[in-house]
């Protein structure tokens, strides 16, 4: 079935002085402008289009590719602002919609929101709204501990970041759990470190417990490998070049440490920790 504000995988029909006709199935027959289409597609050929309303609202075909689909989130750029709404930059000439009513604050042109595109069911046009909260799942999420996740930045807080989880939930990143930027609307895997009993997430952006410490000792025995078996690290290393080093903490790096001392893997000098 086609949907509109989505890629699809659509047959050509034929060819018209204005491009291709292509079957959209429940929609009907949908034009390809001739702008998009290859020399090389024929009548029988399925393409990967992407569906959306043209300048005088009718539906269209098109190659390009937007930032962001139906259905999911996105931080993009207000292109302008008008009587009715902001328009938002999404990667197609034709200006993405966020009515005034979609809008949780007002939004001014140049700035940078996180919104929700969705499929106005009234007038089947496309459109955007930043009112997150709305079109989040509530339910109890099912997730497990340091279970992988997809996650978006969206906002900061007291505690620290809030970031959408999987494009499903709201989660939190505590401040004492990030070493190193975060921007607003960066795309970053994480993991789930608790559901808590109320229902909240909270996340880590890396593996948590044992098992990360097990896969660091790997990397920071290949790392001292790579340097000659000596590495200039000591326990009085500042932690910005520890997580320049290895992208975690440093009480993460001295638990993992530990674990190597143990297993006489390494030794520890004054410069630094050389292997056994």
């Amino acid at each position: 079935m086609a949907e509109i504000g989505k890629t699809n995988w659509l047959p050509v029909l034929r060819a018209t002085d204005c491009g291709l006709m292509l079957d959209g199935g429940n929609l009907g027959e949908i034009l390809m402008p001739n702008r998009y289409v290859s020399k090389d597609w024929k009548v029988g050929d399925v393409v990967e289009v992407f569906l959306m309303s043209d300048s005088e609202d009718r539906l269209t075909a098109t190659t390009l590719k937007p930032v962001a689909q139906v259905g999911e989130f996105a931080c993009l750029r207000v292109a302008s602002v008008t009587g009715i709404g902001a328009f938002l930059d999404w990667g197609l000439p034709k200006d993405l919609f966020v009515p005034f009513r979609e809008q949780k604050v007002e939004m001014f042109e140049r700035q940078y929101c996180i919104v929700y595109i969705y499929l106005d069911e009234t007038s089947g046009r496309i459109a955007a709204s930043s009112k997150l909260d709305k079109f989040l799942d509530r339910t109890p999420p099912a997730y497990k501990h340091s279970e992988a996740v997809k996650l978006m930045i969206c906002d900061k807080t007291d505690l620290g970041y809030k970031a959408i989880v999987n494009g499903k939930h709201w989660g939190i990143i505590f401040y004492n759990e990030v070493f190193q930027p975060l921007e607003r609307g960066q795309k970053i895997a994480g993991f789930i470190k608790q559901v808590r009993p109320d229902g909240k997430i909270d996340l880590c952006l890396h593996k948590p417990g044992f098992e990360k410490v097990t896969d660091l000792t790997t990397v920071i025995l290949n790392h001292i490998k790579a340097q000659g078996g000596f590495m200039p690290v000591t326990d009085k290393t500042p932690p910005e070049e520890i997580y320049r080093l290895f992208g975690v903490s440093k009480k993460t790096y001295k638990q993992a440490i530990g674990a190597l001392y143990k297993k006489r893997l390494i030794a520890f000098e004054n410069n630094g920790t050389k292997l056994v």
